[in-house]
This record gives structure tokens, sequence and C-alpha cells, in this order.
């Protein structure tokens, strides 16, 4: 699977403070059939279908001791440089990284645990979606959309997605039904769309989850946020930005960042499986592995607009 982060690393280099200084194997959305083990696994044998969490931490340090692994110091990952990533025919990887597939999960649903671990480990761990809340999700892209599915596989009672493209709210709507969508482009400033997104709520929000990176979405997730209430912020963008940190001080809203996911694969394949998330419908364009095709779907991907004409949401390569 293509990643936004992936085409930043194609179109520009780097993404936030990691920059591409060397050749670089992209990729870390990915999921295959092990062709061999290496000494000493167990629980996992020769032809399973798995889906690879693409970070491996030390397994060491107070963080990883701690169950904080996504935050070690000296995690590798997929496709951020300098580490090669999962785009190519065979990788090698820790077998407590490789997710056995159930039978009714498809391997493009296990490369799309990724993305829905980055959207569960931000709506559930770190927004922290309680039953019957009303969440704001900032963002119209695969990270938005499956952060609304998880959103109400949590229990929330609403969800609104803001974002600037009508085809793909559009798009979230057909994928997710439950949801509410609002076009904030050219809505005003981030005091104006915070309102906005108040009027449509009939009141603040629980709980928001930027997955933007944009200095006004976070900004807007804070106003329109209750007080006491929790912001996820799960896009990465400028290194630095200016927030309304008074307000969400003086009304206590907490701002957590995000960074990855831990411990969410076994959840992600079980909501998978069960049926209560269906990630199938975000694949909008699929491509075969070899060098027009790879270069066409990043040109695609960076366009918002695939080879059909229409809009761009997951796009998948397929290895075979």
């Amino acid at each position: 699977g293509i990643c936004g982060s992936d085409v930043h690393f194609y179109k520009n280099g780097a993404v936030g403070g990691y920059v591409v200084r060397s050749p670089m194997v992209i990729g870390h959305e990915g999921a295959g059939v092990i062709e061999q083990l290496g000494e000493g696994v167990s629980g996992l044998q020769v032809g399973d279908r798995v889906a690879l969490e693409p970070a491996v931490p030390c397994g060491h340090c107070d963080l990883c001791k701690s169950g904080k692994y996504n935050l070690c110091p000296d995690i590798k990952c997929f496709g951020t440089p300098p580490n090669n990533g999962c785009l190519t025919r065979y990788v090698r990887h820790p077998a407590s990284l490789c997710f056995k597939l159930p039978e009714n999960v498809s391997l493009e649903e296990g490369v799309m645990c990724e993305p829905l671990a980055v959207a569960t480990y931000g709506c559930k761990d770190r927004a922290e979606v309680k039953v019957g809340d009303k969440v704001l999700v900032f963002g119209d892209g695969p990270i938005g959309t499956m952060s609304a599915m998880v959103s109400f596989a949590l229990g929330a009672a609403r969800v609104l997605v803001c974002g600037h493209h009508s085809d793909k709210l559009q798009g979230i709507v057909e994928a997710c039904p439950r949801a509410e969508v609002l076009n904030v482009k050219g809505a005003g400033d981030y005091t104006q769309v915070a309102e906005k997104i108040r009027d449509t709520l009939e009141g603040p929000a629980n709980c928001s989850v930027d997955t933007t990176g944009a200095q006004d979405a976070m900004s807007s997730c804070i106003k329109a946020t209750q007080s006491g209430g929790r912001v996820a912020m799960v896009g990465i963008g400028a290194v630095e930005m200016e927030l309304p940190v008074v307000d969400a001080l003086i009304r206590e809203v907490d701002i957590r960042g995000t960074f990855r996911f831990r411990n969410t694969y076994p959840t992600c394949i079980d909501m998978i499986r069960k049926g209560k998330v269906d990630v199938k419908q975000l694949v909008t364009h699929r491509y075969n592995f070899n060098n027009d095709e790879v270069l066409q779907a990043f040109e695609d991907c960076s366009a918002g607009v695939g080879r059909d004409g229409r809009s761009t949401n997951k796009c998948m390569i397929d290895i075979n």
C-alpha cells in the first residue's frame, strides 16, 4: 500500500525531520506469504499469510520494557530513512511482528492493517473515544476515513469528518454511512471553522483526531473540543507551528501526540475479521509491480487522481 508519507519521500525526499540522504527502498504497508522460517520460530509456518507490523524496536530499553516500544529511540521502521521498506519481493522480518491472517481476511486487508493501526491507536489509545462520544475527525484521506470507522466501532454516537475535498468526503459517506461530513474549504480561519463544527455537532466534540498535520486543522480541533476533552494529533506536518495553546490550557484540553502505534495489530485484524470495519472500500486503485506501473502509482497518488479520472484513496501494488 502507498501512504501519504511514501509520496512525500518520493516527491520531496523528506517527511518532517526524516530526510532521505541515500537510495532507499520505500514502503511500510505490507502483507505477504511466509517463504522461509528462521531457526527457533514457533507459531508460524511456511505458507501462512501474515500482516507485517513495520517498525522493529530494540526490545531492551526502558520504553520497550514498559510496552511503549513505538517510542524506542533505536526503532527501525520500514521505509523510514535510512531503513529500506517493503516495496520489494522479499523481506526479512521478526516473527513477533508477523501476524497471521484469519481465512476470511485477505492479503489486501492485511496490508490495510498498517493504516488501520494508525487510526486505531489515535482513536482508542490517544483520543480515548468512549461509548456515546461525539468525535471530530479532521482529514478526508484514508486515515481520516478509518478513524471514523474505528470511532463507531468503539461506540461513538456521532462522528464528524472535516476536509477540503467534496469528492473524498462523499467517498467517506459511502465507506462509512453513519459518518457526517463537513467541507471547510474557504470557511474562514480556524475559529470560524471551529464554530461551524460546534454548530453541526450541536455543541463541542468530546474528543478530536487530526490526521492532517496542518496548523489550521489542529487549531480547529482544539477550539472545537469540549473543556476537559482530548485532541489526538496523528498527522505529521511542519516541524514548528503556532497553536492556541493558552485556550487548551485554561480549558484543560489535553493535546496528545501520536507516533505510529503499539500493540494494535491483533485488534485491527479482529475488527476486520468481525466486520466491524470495512477497509476494502478504501482501495480505489491497483497496480502491478513493474517500474512503469509503480511510478504511475506514485504519480497518481501525488496528483490525487488516477488514470481513470477517479480520485485516489488507497493505492495498492501487487508484488505478485
